[in-house]
Formats: structure tokens, C-alpha cells, sequence
């Protein structure tokens, strides 16, 4: 899929890995909606890209706000092309804590946001990029969700999030298979730890453990390297139906 002149929908596209995607594919000459719940985060972004960017205030578990953010965009820029979700929460929770278990409304909210929006995602795009004119090769869309490292390796007070981010990655081949014959690419991309708001509140002192766990770069990811895979995924035809781990070789310990 060629960058220059398509649509892409990026949804947690007001700061981290997303807002970094929607710079790499705005700066390649693509045409960027930015969804995100942060309407404040969210419009800096698009003001900061200027021409050919777009906010719209977006809540991926919901069916009819994700259809109208497609609707503004395709109203706004015609046909979307690509899709690159990375709305996310990240929430710590021991299933057995000293004074109560894991919460059930935790863990439902985590798989609501990382697993069912992704989807939600994931389905509405595809039906919106199924009636797109195809190119030669008969391509007519890339959709790339986000997993996590995670998803494999989960630490311990990590139940939900893992959990979320394995369906994440359950997802890809089988809607890959389904997608093809529209044309449709599916992947995800799975980081390591990444330099993020997720990990703002997180001290100084853990923030360099956890980078001294990465055998190569030993620091943390950056958002920019998501969003060169996320170029080099939309480019190349012969990637789909897979995650691709994006961690330095790193691999989480139980703590």
C-alpha cells in the first residue's frame, strides 16, 4: 500500500505510539484522523500536523462512535486506507492482593478497551475498506492492531492486560484469512516497554530496571520505532496475518 495520498484512521491518536504514527504517516504525505477519548490531547496533535489531519473525539468500545468517526473521515478525506489501532489501557491488578481479590469491573473494563475496541476496530474498518477501488495488486486496506509483549509474557499483577493484549494477537490471523479476499491486510505490532504515558507515573528507579532488562538498546522503546514497523507494515504487500515483536530481544520476567 503506497503512504502518499491514502487515509489512515489511527485511534489513541493523541499521544504515544499513536500521535508518533500519525507524525510518520503525515510527514510520508498521508491524509490522518486521530481518534482519541482526549479531545485536548487530540486536537494539539492535529493542529501541531496542520493540513490533512483531523481529530475526532473517538471511544472505541462504542459501535456508533467509531462509525462516526469513520463517517467524518471519509467525509473529510474520502476513502480510508489504513487503520492502526493503539487505544489502550494499562491497569495493575493481583488476582490475590493482600486485602482483596483482583475486582471484576478491572479486569472487564482492561478487556473492553484493549480487546473489544480493538475489534470494533478491527470490523468496522474492514467493512468500510471492503468498498474501496483496489490497486493492480488487488489491495484495498491495512489494519494494524497492538499487542504487547505481554500478551506472552505477562508479569505477575498483569491478568488483565495480558489476557487483553493475547486476544489482540488471536485476532489477527484469523481476520487476515477472512479479509483476503477483500484485499484486506491484517497484522499487529507487539512492543516491548515503550517511553509512553503508560509508564509516566512509574518512578525513575524502575523506569531504569526496566530498560536494563533489554539486552539491546538497553532503554526503552521509543514511540517513533512503533511507527517506522507501522510504515514498513502498510508498505509491504507480503506482510500479513502476523505480530511482530518490536522489543530489543527483551523477555519480561515474572516481576
Amino acid at each position: 500500500m503506497k503512504i502518499r495520498n491514502s487515509t489512515a484512521l489511527i485511534t489513541g491518536g493523541a499521544s504515544g505510539l499513536g500521535a508518533a504514527t500519525a507524525q510518520a504517516l503525515h510527514h510520508r504525505g498521508a491524509r490522518v484522523v486521530l481518534c482519541d477519548i482526549s479531545e485536548e490531547g487530540g486536537q494539539a496533535q492535529a493542529t501541531q500536523l496542520g493540513e490533512g489531519a483531523l481529530f475526532v473525539k473517538t471511544d472505541v468500545t462504542s459501535e456508533s462512535s467509531v462509525q462516526a468517526a469513520i463517517a467524518k473521515a471519509t467525509e473529510a478525506f474520502g476513502d480510508i486506507h489504513v487503520a492502526v489501532s493503539c487505544a489502550g489501557i494499562l491497569v495493575g491488578e493481583r488476582i490475590l492482593g493482600k486485602t482483596a481479590v483482583h475486582r471484576l469491573e478491572t479486569f472487564r473494563r482492561v478487556i473492553e478497551v484493549n480487546l473489544i475496541g480493538t475489534f470494533n476496530v478491527f470490523r468496522l474498518l474492514a467493512e468500510a475498506m471492503s468498498k474501496n477501488t483496489p490497486t493492480e495488486e488487488g489491495e484495498r486496506g491495512v489494519i494494524i492492531g497492538t499487542a504487547s509483549i505481554a500478551s506472552a509474557e505477562g508479569q505477575v499483577g498483569q491478568a488483565a492486560y495480558s489476557a487483553s493484549k493475547a486476544g489482540v494477537s488471536g485476532l489477527v490471523l484469523p481476520t487476515a484469512r477472512e479479509l483476503a479476499r477483500f484485499g484486506i491486510r491484517v497484522c499487529a505490532i507487539s512492543p516491548g516497554v515503550f517511553d509512553t504515558a503508560m509508564l509516566g507515573g512509574v518512578p525513575d528507579e524502575l523506569r531504569a530496571a526496566l530498560a536494563a532488562q533489554v539486552p539491546f538498546p538497553p532503554r526503552l522503546g521509543r514511540p517513533d520505532e512503533y511507527a517506522e514497523l507501522a510504515v514498513a507494515i502498510i508498505e509491504n504487500t507480503m506482510l500479513n496475518g502476523t505480530t511482530i515483536r518490536l522489543d530489543g530481544a527483551m523477555r519480561m520476567s515474572a516481576r
